[in-house]
């Protein structure tokens, strides 16, 4: 029998099998987050659970399905009312724009 038939009918390895768990609690905290949560902080959240698994681990298997958390969305000022320069005037004020 050839090395690749053999390698096909082995069983699922240990390491595999406890990707697949680790990997369905990674996404339930990601999921409880709402998706806000990165590696670093679910890490942590299953260090807290008393799970023992490394952040490197947390990291590879969030990148192979796909989990990345949200992004702070940037606070832009688009207006400075706080200034000493005259204000125009409102030229529409009293006249029918629509008509």
């Amino acid at each position: 029998m050839s090395g690749y038939h053999s390698w096909r009918r082995r069983p699922i390895s240990n390491h595999k099998q406890q990707d697949a768990l680790l990997q369905q609690r990674i996404q339930d905290a990601h999921q409880r987050s709402k998706g806000h949560y990165g590696a670093p902080r679910i890490h942590a959240e299953l260090r807290a659970e008393g799970l023992r698994v490394s952040r490197k681990r947390v990291a590879r298997l969030m990148r192979s399905n796909s989990l990345q958390a949200k992004g702070k969305r940037r606070w832009v000022r688009t207006t400075n009312s706080s200034h000493t320069l005259p204000v125009c005037r409102n030229l529409l004020v009293g006249q029918l724009a629509w008509v």
